[in-house]
């Protein structure tokens, strides 16, 4: 399909009512500044598109990846400043509180793992379809890396599994795998990985019958208290991030995971591939 609009980080095709996002950020959609601020620049565009509706978010790249989460450079205070950190946080934040309560219908086509960043971005969608393969699994795992995860990453997740599960989860670092994932409510489906865009057009036929304003009022009193406090505490969270990233424990932590990564993995910049098939991230 030829796309209406085609970056270095994504691509748009917009097929009637609905936009898909294919984002190829080559080899695991590692999410940099720039990435955020391409997804950023896409989902104003298509609030403001005067057909769309609907967005499905999917992964182009070669391998099993949704996206592998953050940039590990973005957060190791060594290879970045505080401005960039800043400039990178508040793109983060807006794309993820913006989609998060955004009038559009979202979906997340997930194929393979779904670590972090790429976890957050599809919880931020209304509806998560995960290819059958042994290779989807979805999680915050960020305390495994020696930090923990934002404070509305945690919000989100308890608001759809539960305060003791989402703890459990969160505490331990786990990737659920996608049966889990399905029985407890962070998917919504489990597809033949042939078929995970057929299956978001089924489930868009049905939000579709939707009128837009009611749809996108109720989904804002479900999600827009949250998702207006997750956009406001940008700036703040940049700034106690940063103090975060600068203490001497989490930069060693961090120059470890860069260290082993650059060695097994062929993902120098991204969170990459800890064992084989295994995807370990960043945020």
């Amino acid at each position: 399909i030829m796309a209406d609009f085609q970056g270095k980080y994504i691509d748009v095709k917009i097929d009637g009512a609905v936009a898909i996002v294919n984002m190829k950020h080559e080899p695991v959609n590692s999410m940099g500044l720039e990435f955020w601020e391409a997804l950023l620049t896409n989902l104003t565009d298509m609030e403001r598109h005067k057909h769309v509706r609907a967005l499905i978010y999917m992964s182009g790249v070669r391998r099993h990846v949704f996206t592998a989460g953050n940039d590990i450079k973005e957060l190791y205070a060594p290879k970045t400043n505080q401005e960039r950190h800043r400039r990178f946080w508040l793109a983060q934040t807006r794309f993820l509180s913006r989609l998060y309560k955004s009038p559009l219908i979202s979906i997340a086509c997930i194929r393979g793992a779904c670590p972090a960043g790429g976890c957050i971005m599809s919880l931020c969608c209304d509806y998560r379809i995960m290819a059958d393969i042994y290779a989807s699994q979805i999680g915050l795992n960020e305390v495994a890396l020696g930090i923990a995860p934002p404070l509305f990453w945690c919000k989100v997740m308890e608001d759809l599994v539960g305060h003791g599960l989402a703890t459990r989860y969160l505490t331990t670092a786990k990737m659920i795998d996608r049966n889990e994932a399905l029985s407890v409510g962070l998917i919504d489906e489990i597809v033949p990985i042939e078929n995970l865009l057929i299956a978001a057009f089924r489930v868009l036929n049905i939000f579709l019958k939707m009128p837009a304003s009611s749809f996108a009022l109720t989904k804002y009193r479900m999600r827009g208290k949250v998702a207006d406090a997750w956009e406001a505490y940008g700036e703040e969270e940049a700034k106690e991030g940063w103090q975060l990233l600068s203490n001497k424990r989490t930069v060693k932590a961090l120059g470890a995971v860069l260290q082993r990564l650059s060695k097994k993995s062929s993902s120098k910049t991204s969170s990459g591939l800890r064992k084989k098939g295994t995807l370990r991230s960043s945020l």
